[in-house]
């Protein structure tokens, strides 16, 4: 269901023009109108849900479809040697409109995007206990 005041919701519904690029039953792809780099484009479900975690499973295999299809042509048509996938989900994590979204980045050998710096565990013992904390808290 669309909600009224939801960026997303509004393009997909045709209130907003967007650049599309490609086009499902379930999904709208269209560049990013302040892109990390030329070509940066979203991957919008057509059905509102505000995170990764309120999207449908079964939803996944047509997303994964078409981060391929859309990131390929966009690697073509720019020239990119590379490419990111990101989800930002939540405001802590960088989420701006609460509308799950997929970004398709290219990427340049030397394009001076950075993502993160690692920076590894003080200690193994560390890891280990949170991953055994993670495993247990996954759910079927």
């Amino acid at each position: 269901m669309a909600q009224t005041d939801c960026l997303f919701c509004r393009i997909v519904k045709g209130e907003i023009p967007c650049t599309k690029i490609y086009e499902t039953d379930r999904l709208l792809s269209f560049l990013d109108i302040a892109p990390a780099a030329p070509g940066h484009a979203l991957i919008v479900p057509k059905a509102h849900a505000p995170t990764l975690f309120e999207l449908p499973p079964a939803l996944g295999a047509e997303l994964l479809d078409a981060t391929q299809r859309v990131g390929r042509a966009v690697m073509a048509a720019t020239g990119a040697t590379g490419m990111n996938v990101l989800v930002n989900t939540f405001a802590s994590a960088g989420q701006v409109v609460l509308h799950a979204h997929l970004h398709v980045i290219p990427r340049i050998e030397g394009d001076g995007l950075t993502a993160w710096a690692g920076k590894p565990y003080a200690k193994n013992e560390d890891m280990l206990r949170l991953a055994e904390d993670i495993r247990r808290r996954i759910t079927v």
